[in-house]
Formats: structure tokens, C-alpha cells, sequence
């Protein structure tokens, strides 16, 4: 007998950690949204680098080929032409546009994988429309029945 209560009980315990405690569901939602942040910033600072690149690169269109520029290459001043000067300047863009593309997109997917986050936990964030938030929670309790795998629900996240 006693074997069986020791199984039961460790059966319980491995239960247990298959479901998150609230501050781990909030601890990895607030990473997740952190990650979005980052993503974010970084596309922002991309898109000025464009903006400062298509400037320069309209500016030098309208200048003679032959006429001399500086460019600075990793923290080094260079003086080159501007027809040497212009096409690394357009090749740079092109690439800067497509990895703001490609943080796009993982954002994207960052939001769809937060959102399932939400859902799956049943997260509710501070400021969220009350009503809203009271009819996902009677509407939560009264899919849930048990308890079921959601036994970390109803995080509040500020």
C-alpha cells in the first residue's frame, strides 16, 4: 500500500509541473512581449537608416560622378568618388529593407504566438475593457468545468 500512495503522489507532482505556476505564464508573457519591444525598436531604427540612406543617395544623384565624398566606414573616414560611393550606398539600402522585412514578419509571428499565449492561459492585461475581461472569465468557467489544463488561468499582467 504504501508503494501505491508514493506513486500517486509522484504521479501528482509530475501533473503538477506539466501546468506552469501564474509567475512563470506571467514571467514568459512579459519575455514574449519584451521580444515583440525589441523587434520593434529595431525595425523603427532600420527604417531612419533608409530614410537617412534614400536622403544621401538623392543628394549624390544630382552631384557630377567624378566629384569627391567621404564615407565612413567602420568608425574610418574614406574618401572615395561619388560614382564609386553611390551604388554601395543603394546595395546597403536593399539589404537594410530586407532584413526590416524579414523583423516583420517575426513580429508578426510574435503577435499570432502571443496572442495563442493569451488565449491558452487566459491572460487579461491591466487597462483592458472590464466588461470584456468579466464575460472571458464566465465564459472561461463555464468551458473549464474541472480545471482541466488551464489550472494557471486568469493571470492579470500590468
Amino acid at each position: 500500500m504504501a508503494a501505491n500512495s508514493s506513486n500517486s503522489t509522484s504521479g501528482k507532482s509530475v501533473g503538477k509541473q506539466a501546468s506552469p505556476s501564474a509567475e512563470q505564464v506571467v514571467a514568459t508573457f512579459q519575455r514574449m512581449r519584451q521580444e515583440q519591444r525589441s523587434m520593434a525598436s529595431k525595425a523603427a531604427e532600420f527604417d531612419m537608416e533608409i530614410n537617412e540612406h534614400s536622403l544621401v543617395i538623392d543628394t549624390l544623384k544630382e552631384v557630377d560622378p567624378s566629384r569627391k565624398c567621404f564615407r565612413l566606414v567602420g568608425g574610418v573616414l574614406v574618401e572615395r568618388t561619388v560614382k564609386e560611393v553611390l551604388p554601395a550606398l543603394e546595395n546597403n539600402k536593399e539589404q537594410i529593407s530586407k532584413i526590416v522585412e524579414t523583423l516583420n514578419t517575426q513580429m508578426q509571428s510574435k503577435g499570432r504566438e502571443l496572442t495563442e499565449y493569451r488565449e491558452r492561459y487566459n491572460i487579461r492585461l491591466v487597462g483592458e475593457d472590464e466588461k470584456q475581461g468579466k464575460a472571458d472569465a464566465s465564459q472561461a468557467k463555464d468551458s473549464e468545468g474541472g480545471g482541466g489544463p488551464k489550472a494557471g488561468a486568469g493571470v492579470l499582467v500590468s
